[in-house]
């Protein structure tokens, strides 16, 4: 991006991370034409990076038959999409769709079950290469995160765009994915600078334009701006971030609260936060889609508690204790309900979640009203020796957690499915 009526100062090849002259049409030295020109170009550090379709790229890099076909990564018949390439998104497919919309739009797409394992070790590999960038990395998802590149211009002998530009030419050729880049000044303005030329893109938005580039986008562009709040938005009369920019902040907050202190700000392109390394989890959460649809409360509860296992697992090996419980449940006609309870003290106890989630499920499954996913998880995280301290009330709670101490030691000896097994039957006599 650039001011209108100001010439670029600064030119970068995207291809070979050769400068040159911004008047230059092609890189004098590979001949590329996808040139990044800026007059900031040289004094911008933060970046937001984000791999381009990333499950789906990573399905199409390692089957290479799949190159010029509609890739959608998801859950089958019954689930929904995880990731769909660019070609099937011309269809009209998003993530998180419905996968019996998937074959309305495009009945041609292959359909593929998701390998997190894969997905899991590819996106370390490209974190381990962000972090040869600079320490400052803040991940926000298994493909992307933000980067602060201050201070690494004597480190690397560049400055962060061609850094940058060296980053995503090695990907690419090393391990086989595209990525797309924003800069900017802060964290706002990068991560709506790296979805603005995807897929292989690289945008800059500088300090000297963001009000004019913010003030001709959406309000949705706003983190936080939802579909709801949005559509609220608009029926005040407030459609683009411009209008924000021409309202009062004491207006705003009085209007909509934190939200509206928060959208004063990130209105004008100012946001404070900065990059760390230091981002924790906010819940531990698990949820599955049901082949079809189920009203029987016995079939529920019993995924429930093998879903309450893997969740109180995880939360043991995080070091971690939840003291909220949630609920999530979607029905057939795809609303989702979702219920939640605080408990006394905190907790990483399979038994204590789920006779929470179960106690929460009851108040909402009758036997008739049919669900296709059921979830639970664990929130409001604190330190793990905060945990389950001794329950005066309930004489047996001292026994179930023996017991459920005792297959945590066996689960470092055996598989998972054998000790969740074994905790179902325990947890079925002890109520019988």
């Amino acid at each position: 991006m650039e001011n209108e009526g100001t010439p670029p100062l600064k030119a970068l090849c995207r291809d070979c991370a050769q400068r040159f002259r911004a008047d230059l049409r092609r890189c004098p030295k590979c001949g590329s034409p996808r040139i990044v020109a800026h007059a900031e170009l040289d004094t911008l550090e933060i970046a937001h990076i984000d791999c381009d379709a990333f499950f789906a790229s990573v399905e199409k890099r390692d089957n290479p038959e799949l190159s010029d076909k509609p890739v959608v990564v998801g859950g089958g018949q019954r689930g929904v999409v995880s990731a769909a390439c660019y070609i099937a998104r011309i269809y009209g497919v998003r993530s998180a769709m419905p996968m019996f919309k998937v074959r309305e739009l495009c009945p041609q797409a292959v359909v593929i079950k998701p390998r997190m394992e894969v997905y899991s070790r590819v996106g370390r590999q490209i974190r381990e290469e962000m972090e040869k960038l600079t320490p400052l990395v803040e991940p926000l998802s298994i493909d992307e995160a933000f980067l602060d590149m201050s201070g690494t211009q004597k480190l690397h002998g560049a400055t962060p765009a061609e850094s940058l530009v060296r980053f995503v030419v090695k990907i690419q050729k090393e391990i086989g994915l595209s990525v797309s880049v924003g800069l900017a000044p802060n964290k706002f303005l990068a991560k709506i600078a790296s979805d603005l030329d995807k897929p292989r893109g690289f945008s800059v938005i500088g300090e000297h334009e963001k009000k004019d580039f913010l003030a001709r986008q959406p309000t949705s562009v706003i983190w936080g701006v939802g579909k709801v709040f949005q559509a609220k938005l608009e029926r005040d009369g407030i459609k683009t971030i411009g209008q924000l920019q021409d309202k009062d902040p004491s207006d705003l907050a009085r209007k909509y609260g934190a939200m509206g202190l928060r959208l004063s700000k990130l209105c004008q392109g100012e946001d404070e936060r900065t990059v760390s390394t230091n981002r924790e989890a906010k819940s531990i959460s698990n949820e599955t889609t049901f082949y079809t649809d189920i009203a029987d409360v016995a079939m529920l509860s019993k995924t429930l508690w093998d879903l309450t296992e893997k969740v109180s697992y995880r939360t043991k090996k995080a070091e971690k204790s939840g003291r909220s419980v949630t609920l999530k449940l979607k029905t057939s006609e795809f609303k989702t309900i979702t219920r939640s309870k605080m408990l006394h003290d905190p907790t990483q106890l399979a038994d204590k979640i789920f006779r929470t989630a179960e106690d929460l499920l009851s108040n909402v499954a009758d036997g008739k009203l049919r669900f296709r996913l059921i979830g639970v998880g664990v929130s409001d995280l604190g330190p793990a020796d905060q945990a389950d301290p001794e329950d005066l009330l309930d004489e047996q709670a001292g026994k179930r957690a023996k017991v459920e101490r005792a297959m945590d030691t066996l689960r470092g000896k055996f598989n998972d499915s054998s000790i969740v097994s074994l905790g179902r039957s325990i947890k079925s006599r002890d109520k019988g």
